[in-house]
C-alpha cells in the first residue's frame, strides 16, 4: 500500500505543478487579468527568445557524450515515420474531407514536446533529463514540421504546395533549431560558456516554462468542447493512448530502460502541440478541428500523463 502512495504521490508531485500553471492561465484570462494581447507575445517571446535560450543552455552545458544516444534517436524517428503512416492509412479509409484528413494525421501524432515535455523531463530528472530531452527536442523539431506540411499538403493537392527547397529554409530558420546548431559544438568539445552568457541565458531560461505555460492555458476555450466530433476524439485517442502505448512498448523490447525510456514515453504521451492549429489555419485545413484536437488532448494528457509516469514509476522503469 505504501508504494502505491509514494508512487501517487510521485507523479502528482512532476505533474501537477505544469497543469496548475496552465489551467491557472485559463483562470486569469476568464478573469481578464491577462488577455489575447498577452497571450500573442507571449507565445511569440517564448518561440524566438526564451525557448531557445533554454534549449541552448540546456544542451551547451550538458555532457554531450554522457547524453548522446543514437539509438535512442534513431528509434524516435523510425517509430514517430511508423506510426505517422499507419495513422495516415488508416484515417483516409473514413475521413474523405480533405480539409480534415491532413489536420486529424497532425493532430494525432505531433508532440508539444518543447514545452509539456521539457517541463515534465525537468521535474523528473532535473538537468539531466532537461539536457536528454532537449536532444531530442532537436531532433523532433525538423521531423515534426517536415511531416505536419506533407500531410497538410498532399490531401489538399493545392496549387500552392509548399517547396521542397522554401520548406527547408523555414526548418533552418526555426529559432530552435538555430539554437541546437550553436549549442551542438560546445557541447560535444566541452567549451565552457562565459560567465556573463551562462547568466544571461539562465535568466532567460528560467522564463520559459511559466511564461509558456500561462500562454497554453490562455489558449483554452471550454465552450469549444460542445463542438468537438469524432474525429477529435479519435485524434485525442490515437495521441495519448495509443501511440504512446506501441511506442512506449516497442522502446521497452528494443533494450530501452529507465531515463532514456521514460523520456521517450514522455515524448509520445504529450499532447497535440498548439503550432498545429496555427498551421493548419495557414495551410487550409479546417482550423476548427485542429483547435479542438489541441483542447481535448491538453486536457486529457493531464489524466494519461500522469498515468504513464505512475506506472512507469509502480514498475520501477523511472
Amino acid at each position: 500500500m505504501n508504494l502505491y502512495l509514494d508512487t501517487l504521490a510521485f507523479t502528482a508531485n512532476i505533474v501537477t505543478p505544469i497543469f496548475f500553471i496552465v489551467f491557472l492561465g485559463y483562470l486569469l484570462k476568464r478573469l481578464g487579468l491577462i488577455d489575447q494581447n498577452f497571450v500573442n507575445v507571449s507565445s511569440k517571446l517564448v518561440f524566438t527568445i526564451t525557448l531557445p535560450a533554454l534549449v541552448f543552455m540546456s544542451i551547451a552545458q550538458m555532457d554531450f557524450h554522457a547524453v548522446f544516444n543514437p539509438g535512442q534517436l534513431i528509434y524516435v524517428v523510425i517509430g514517430t515515420l511508423v506510426i505517422y503512416l499507419l495513422i495516415w492509412v488508416l484515417a483516409a479509409r473514413w475521413i474523405k474531407a480533405a480539409e480534415d484528413l491532413g489536420v486529424f494525421i497532425q493532430g494525432a501524432f505531433r508532440s508539444n514536446y518543447g514545452i509539456i515535455g521539457l517541463a515534465v523531463s525537468f521535474n523528473l530528472y532535473g538537468q539531466s533529463g532537461l539536457a536528454q530531452a532537449s536532444l531530442l527536442l532537436a531532433l523532433v523539431i525538423p521531423l515534426y514540421n517536415t511531416l505536419a506540411i506533407i500531410c497538410l499538403t498532399l490531401p489538399m493537392r493545392s496549387q500552392q504546395a509548399v517547396s521542397l527547397g522554401s520548406t527547408l529554409l523555414e526548418i533552418f530558420k526555426n529559432p530552435l533549431i538555430l539554437s541546437v546548431l550553436l549549442a551542438l559544438p560546445l557541447s560535444y568539445l566541452s567549451i565552457p560558456l562565459p560567465e556573463v552568457v551562462s547568466t544571461t541565458g539562465r535568466y532567460f531560461a528560467n522564463l520559459t516554462l511559466p511564461l509558456a505555460l500561462l500562454a497554453i492555458g490562455g489558449t483554452l476555450n471550454l465552450k469549444s468542447l460542445q463542438d468537438t466530433s469524432g474525429q477529435a476524439f479519435w485524434a485525442t485517442s490515437t495521441k495519448l493512448v495509443f501511440m504512446p502505448v506501441l511506442l512506449t512498448l516497442g522502446a521497452w523490447l528494443s533494450g530501452f530502460r529507465g531515463q532514456e525510456l521514460t523520456v521517450m514515453m514522455v515524448l509520445f504521451a504529450c499532447p497535440t502541440a498548439a503550432a498545429s492549429f496555427v498551421m493548419a489555419k495557414s495551410m487550409g485545413g479546417n482550423a476548427a478541428l485542429a483547435a479542438n484536437i489541441v483542447l481535448t488532448t491538453t486536457l486529457g494528457s493531464v489524466l494519461t500523463l500522469s498515468s504513464g509516469i505512475y506506472l512507469m514509476r509502480l514498475l520501477d522503469i523511472v
